[in-house]
């Protein structure tokens, strides 16, 4: 029976411990899964923002690059088009997200991270679909992006919509698990 109870507290300190890092490795699965009944328009909200702007926020600058460039690497060998990538756009937002310090009203947290989350997702969106731009300008018209744009801004609408809520349960684990050691850490292995 105690050593029962002892391998629970063992789980249960292993899980807290690392609990950052489990939800960084289910941003690949939820990018994956593009649940349907969470999009507009056959868009998704950007994922990988709901998770680096609480981690930026605590860890800083540094960390929010590092990890924008993880998140950008795992995104982009996971689409299917090799020619253009998501990295810039998340290397930019874990920069300028670290920069945000917390707000002591909670009800203005909140509307805070679906503003900075729909910025990032403007930012991601829009450095992705110059490289578009750029790649396909001499071949077509500009009038042919124009559903690229529609798609930009149904994306910036749901992440800032959502964002709130994942953004403030995310922070929430981050905080009760100690998200500064985890990283000390995973860079130490």
């Amino acid at each position: 029976m105690g050593a029962n109870f002892e391998r629970k507290n063992l789980m249960n300190k292993f899980y807290k411990k690392n609990f950052p890092i489990i939800l960084f490795i289910f941003i690949p699965v939820i990018f994956l899964w593009h649940p349907n009944w969470l999009g507009f328009l056959g868009v998704q909200p950007y994922w990988p923002l709901f998770w680096l702007l609480p981690w930026a926020m605590i860890n800083g600058s540094i960390n929010g690059i590092i990890f924008g460039l993880f998140l950008g690497l795992i995104l982009d060998s996971l689409t299917l088009n090799s020619n253009f990538t998501q990295i810039p756009g998340l290397i930019l937002c874990g920069f300028l997200f670290g920069r945000i310090k917390f707000h002591s009203d909670i009800f203005v947290g909140h509307f805070r991270y679906g503003l900075i989350c729909s910025f990032g997702s403007c930012l991601c969106g829009f450095l992705y679909f110059l490289q578009i731009l750029f790649k396909n300008s001499a071949d077509s018209n500009f009038f042919l992006f124009i559903p690229s744009l529609q798609n930009i801004l149904a994306e910036v609408f749901l992440t800032g919509f959502f964002a709130p809520f994942f953004c403030s349960q995310i922070l929430r684990v981050f905080k009760l698990s100690g998200a500064k050691s985890t990283l000390k850490n995973v860079l130490k292995k």
